[in-house]
């Protein structure tokens, strides 16, 4: 091989560390997404996210304790008090009982459930990217984007645990909704149950990662940003809508 060929190779970027891509996410969003075409690594945010997550179910279960969290849900919910409230004791006793342990589990579960998520959330974009509007993305590369681009996250998941050791009452505490980043966490419980799913939705990290999405899309999937903004809106409007009427039926 000659030395004219090797140059290129000799002088071509090293590429982002994994702890870079992450400070960029935050600070230079569009450097981070740019590597990963060049490496689709995903194991530093997966691991945040890990930990993270399992800090925050530690901390609702020595807070909170998972019963109080699955009796908070029913009285957020008047429709499923009333369904509550209407049950004989025995199947009361039972209903509340697999409730608490299905909602500890689910919780403990994040880490394996978090990657069956990112794996139907990649394949979702990845086809509307490519078949939509004409992208060139792999599925390794948008698996990689959604862990990166739901970074932010993270950090609404870090406040709740905050203000827990702060000494948020256990009764006020919303597992679904445990930070006060939207309007629907304002919204008393007499409120119509689609009303506060839409405004819980309206989230600033919400928000925040679907920009990140947007740029993140664009870049692996080699589309304009406005493409990508139609894709990423379009599905979370969809997804809005979905939860905003599943809350009302109920």
């Amino acid at each position: 091989m000659s030395d004219a060929t090797m140059i290129p190779n000799a002088e071509s970027p090293a590429g982002l560390s994994q702890i870079e891509r992450v400070i960029d996410t935050f600070t230079a969003p569009g450097t981070t997404f740019e590597d990963i075409r060049r490496s689709t690594s995903w194991w530093l945010p997966w691991l945040l996210a890990v930990i993270v997550g399992l800090g925050f179910s530690f901390t609702v279960q020595s807070k909170v304790g998972w019963a109080q969290v699955y009796d908070n849900v029913l009285h957020q919910n008047p429709k499923q008090m009333q369904r509550f409230d209407q049950m004989q004791p025995a199947q009361a006793a039972s209903v509340k009982n697999i409730g608490v342990k299905s909602t500890q589990i689910s919780a403990y579960a994040f880490p394996v459930l978090g990657l069956l998520i990112a794996a139907i959330v990649a394949g979702v974009l990845m086809a509307t990217i490519n078949f939509g509007f004409g992208g060139k993305a792999t599925f390794s590369q948008m698996f990689a984007v959604y862990y990166y681009a739901g970074l932010p996250l993270l950090l609404k998941y870090i406040l709740a645990i905050i203000t827990l050791y702060a000494g948020l009452d256990p009764t006020a505490f919303n597992m679904k909704n445990p930070v006060g980043t939207n309007l629907g966490y304002y919204l008393g419980t007499g409120t119509p149950a689609w009303l506060t799913s839409l405004a819980s939705s309206l989230d600033i990290f919400n928000l925040w990662t679907a920009i990140l999405l947007i740029i993140g899309c664009a870049a692996v999937g080699r589309v304009k940003k406005s493409s990508a903004a139609v894709a990423i809106f379009g599905w979370w409007f969809i997804l809005i809508a979905l939860s905003a009427g599943s809350a009302a039926i109920f």
